[in-house]
């Protein structure tokens, strides 16, 4: 078998992790399969060289800020590598670059449009384990980019796709999925197996287990995908495609997002055209909205439009919109960021009725005011106030019997 491994920052945060690390490998190896390992940087190195960075300036600039948080992968790869020949197996480090990951020319962050693995397949086939810098790339015209918060996830599913991997491991401090966060949830239990979709939909939704994109990437290539701890043997949870048990359960999961803020744009002129030329502005500055409202108005001559941003990103949305507003003649913006989004999850609900309703129902007996509502084929979220996030998440844990097999 053609495994690829990857492992966060939390399983390669010391030398110690590291050689853990290594003896995982190996134990691979010698099991018989090929390995392709991608590792993100040590634990809190990422963080630590933005705040080297804006000791220096408040706004960087983005090109030498994907050159400078591209380091802190290339040196957990060499480390890495070392440590695996310590242990008598072969192994090569590549960058980036080097592993041909080519992306888009997005800043901080990219998306991978192509990778080019003419060199891993080679040193694969001379008997190395190759191991690859997670959460970086190349445009075409050789500038350095990353991949954005959780990108080693994106790039270990994207290797395994390009190599047409048998299996794409995600090692991490937890032991797999789990119904929800078990540091507010005690009573949340590990999934043996999740569909892609509900997977995408709780990396969407706040669940940290999972970067977005990478499940977006498994989906389309259909590559399987098991997270796993780096701390023990215990299986994990796999991601896969749907199958009729998992119709059987009504909700998969309970997830949540303290990084939203909500902007509202006051008293814009109600006439075709003008969420359009606000959100076409946004988007051009590569900022993701989620959730939109938009109040009918009464007399036909006002509305108010309110979305949703992370919280990364709201300050620039918050320019735009000002801008935006004084442009269309609007009454002005108002940003709010004591907001939270709770969110239930599950493929059961597209032969269910009734679970909306339920949720509503459970918030408000918990005296959770919405303030706004989204809702797809498999999930339900709710904005509330973040105060009360804690609270509905484990109401809603409860409501939907998700501490029961």
């Amino acid at each position: 078998m053609l495994i690829v491994q990857k492992y966060g920052g939390t399983s390669v945060a010391n030398v110690d992790r590291i050689k853990a690390v290594a003896e995982r490998v190996v134990k691979t190896v010698k099991e018989g399969n090929s390995v392709v390992v991608v590792v993100s940087a040590m634990a809190g190195e990422t963080d630590k060289l933005i705040n080297l960075a804006h000791q220096i300036s408040p706004t960087p600039n983005e090109r030498e800020m994907d050159l400078l948080l591209s380091s802190g992968e290339r040196i957990t790869t060499a480390l890495t590598a070392i440590a695996i020949e310590s242990l008598g197996v072969k192994a090569i480090a590549l960058t980036g670059r080097q592993m041909g990951i080519i992306t888009d020319k997005f800043h901080t962050k990219a998306k991978i449009s192509e990778i080019k693995a003419e060199r891993a397949r080679k040193a694969l086939q001379d008997g190395y384990v190759v191991v690859v810098a997670g959460f970086q790339g190349i445009t075409d015209d050789d500038e350095v980019t990353t991949l954005g918060r959780g990108g080693s996830d994106l790039s270990a599913v994207a290797v395994a796709a390009a190599l047409n991997a048998d299996l794409c491991e995600i090692y991490t401090d937890v032991d797999g999925v789990y119904t929800t966060d078990p540091n507010i949830v005690p009573q949340a239990r590990k999934l043996d197996k999740i569909s892609y979709e509900e997977m995408l939909e709780l990396a969407s939704l706040g669940a940290k287990v999972l970067q977005t994109r990478s499940v977006e990437f498994a989906m389309k290539y259909n590559v399987p995908v098991v997270v796993r701890s780096s701390f023990n043997d215990n299986q994990g949870t796999i991601v896969k495609k749907e199958d009729e048990d998992m119709e059987d359960v009504l909700v998969s999961g309970v997830a949540y997002d303290k990084n939203q803020t909500k902007i509202t744009i006051l008293g814009v002129p109600d006439k075709p055209g003008v969420a359009a030329k606000l959100f076409n502005a946004i988007a051009s500055k590569n900022i993701v909205v989620d959730m939109i409202v938009q109040n009918i108005s009464s007399d036909g001559k006002e509305t108010d439009i309110s979305f949703t941003v992370p919280k990364t990103d709201s300050r620039k949305a918050l320019e735009i919109t000002e801008y935006i507003a004084k442009e269309m003649g609007a009454k002005g913006a108002l940003i709010a960021e004591d907001i939270a989004k709770v969110s239930i999850v599950g493929v059961g609900m597209r032969t269910h009725s009734g679970v909306a309703a339920k949720m509503f129902e459970v918030l408000s007996n918990h005296g959770i005011n919405i303030l706004m509502i989204s809702t797809s084929e498999i999930k339900v979220s709710c904005v509330i106030n973040v105060k009360y996030t804690e609270l509905a998440v484990r109401a809603l844990h409860e409501a939907f019997g998700l501490d029961k097999e």
